[in-house]
């Protein structure tokens, strides 16, 4: 490659969920970037929807895919000082190694490192060394493989393909039909890469984004989910800064440092984390810009893109002028708050798991968390409706609970804190008869199966029902009752909370002082 002053970006490619906006912004930044610090630049990318492609963003355009032959074809053209992978997402990330072995220099994080964070056994071995705990996994090619793999491991596991973005095809096995199910599904797409099989740990879990310029590390922010693990980091409402104890801060943000420097990061690098029991494991490492970096840097008042490019290119993190180690947290809290498209998404269900649905977000700023997540839900469009008679149940207000067996014990806490609100409690069977245990009156509701005539599909039809909390074990069969019933509320404008934790928050947000009317303002830029 020749010393000229060019440098090439690698945009995003077409959108798609698991694939967002967010990339396109991390792709322009990083544009801007480079231009301010004086050189040309060309950018490769398809999407006519997006800023990238603006005629006035780069220097050069070259509406191209985004496939191997086509970006070489531009390289030998360009003959650039070197190629930028980092912020196009998985799209880009994945020509990393295929650019690397024909000699194309791979601005900041390496292709070598970026494999050692997807490869399974490499960074195994890397976090074992830095003394990083993660949940017990292997990786499996064949159905009998992933059978053996998820006894030794035991049930509930984690599956999914390396190398993916959005939670493509991930699921939470939680018996052998299952496993069964997915390697069909798996195997029927040909896969190179290795199934990767982890241990489901129901925990608190964080992300981190971290600049790095290889010697020192800068932490914006730390984010914490409300949901817990199981469900996609893109559909989880986001807390930041996430609140925790200071041993746990601490461990978090010297494990984050460890690992940013041990895989030799040049710019960003995404670490997901779960506390369980107590304790703190990783649960992946991802060395590029992550769908979280335009949220954190408005909230965070860090310029993270700019920043890393410079790191990329050799400037020094402790240089930049935000210091190193994490960020002083602001005087205000930022909650991000998915937003779903499930009423064009014909038959999609939209029960919530490890597979990303969400096509966008919205940001929730107030002086206190509650506050900041009920700005956060009502923008994201969650109708906070409330009884007119609070702890006198209104049959104008229902809820109805069809939560599978695992969340039993968290429903008469959930169920609760609907009734004193002044809603009518409707749930089936086995829901019915753990929420009568607890004391409140309930309304039992039969299945499609049990009565073709009245059941929960004619409830919902009724009118009486303003809210459903479903949760099931597994969401993959279109046909399945849960699923069904999903569906329907969608098609009835009804709001269908698929995890305890979002229903407890929602009910947390009713239960508070704050409407629409009386929220705050908060101004981020004198703070």
């Amino acid at each position: 490659m020749s010393d000229n002053k060019t440098i090439v970006v690698l945009g995003s490619g077409p959108i798609r969920i698991g694939q967002g906006i967010e990339f396109d912004y991390a792709s322009v930044q990083c544009v801007q970037a480079l231009k301010k610090l004086g050189y040309k630049v060309a950018i490769i990318n398809n999407n006519p929807e997006t800023v990238s492609t603006d005629f006035d963003t780069a220097d050069r355009l070259y509406f191209e895919p985004l496939t191997p032959v086509d970006v070489m074809n531009v390289l030998n053209v360009e003959k650039p000082l070197g190629v930028v992978v980092a912020f196009g997402g998985g799209t880009a990330i994945k020509l990393a190694k295929y650019l690397d072995s024909q000699g194309v220099k791979i601005l900041g994080t390496s292709a070598d490192a970026i494999d050692l964070a997807e490869d399974r056994e490499r960074f195994e071995e890397l976090c074992d060394r830095l003394g990083i705990k993660r949940p017990k996994g292997l990786t499996v090619f064949t159905e009998v493989e992933a059978l053996e793999a998820a006894e030794k491991i035991t049930y509930p596991v984690l599956m999914r393909p390396s190398y993916v973005l959005g939670g493509q095809n991930m699921i939470v096995a939680r018996n052998s039909a299952d496993v069964k199910e997915y390697m069909k599904i798996i195997l029927r797409g040909g896969i190179e890469n290795p199934v990767l099989i982890d241990k489901y740990m129901e925990g608190k879990e964080l992300e981190v984004d971290c600049i790095c310029d290889g010697e020192d590390v800068l932490i914006p922010g730390i984010m914490e989910h409300i949901e817990r693990t199981g469900i996609h980091s893109g559909d989880s409402i986001a807390v930041y800064p996430g609140v925790f104890s200071p041993e746990i801060e601490q461990k978090i943000v010297r494990q984050s440092t460890d690992l940013a420097l041990a895989l030799g990061t040049k710019g960003l690098v995404n670490i997901q984390y779960l506390i369980y029991e107590n304790e703190l494991y990783i649960i992946e490492a991802n060395p590029r810009s992550s769908r979280t970096v335009p949220y954190l840097s408005k909230v965070s008042g860090v310029p993270m893109i700019d920043l890393a490019t410079r790191a990329m290119l050799g400037e020094k993190v402790r240089e930049l002028g935000y210091g190193t180690g994490l960020y002083k947290k602001p005087g205000y809290f930022a909650v991000k708050v998915p937003v779903f498209s499930f009423e064009k998404l014909i038959d999609v269900d939209t029960h919530l798991g490890p597979e990303m649905k969400s096509t966008g977000e919205v940001l929730g700023i107030a002086k206190t968390r509650e506050e900041a997540i009920y700005k956060g839900m009502a923008a994201a469009g969650w109708k906070m409706i409330k009884p007119n008679k609070p702890t006198a149940q209104d049959s104008q207000y229902g809820i109805l609970f069809s939560v599978r067996q695992s969340d039993l014990p968290e429903l008469p806490e959930l169920a609760k804190k609907f009734y004193e609100l002044g809603f009518t409690l409707y749930a089936t069977s086995g829901n019915a008869a753990t929420i009568e245990r607890s004391g409140m009156p309930v309304i039992e509701v039969a299945k499609v199966h049990e009565n073709y005539n009245d059941n929960v599909m004619t409830l919902l039809e009724s009118g009486k029902v303003v809210y459903v909390v479903s949760t099931s074990a597994k969401g993959r069969d279109p046909v399945a009752e849960s699923v069904k019933l999903r569906r329907l509320a969608v098609e009835r404008d009804i709001d269908c909370l698929t995890a305890i934790d979002t229903a407890n928050a929602l009910a947390d947000c009713l239960a508070s002082d704050y409407s629409l009317e009386n929220t705050s303002l908060v101004d981020i830029n004198h703070n």
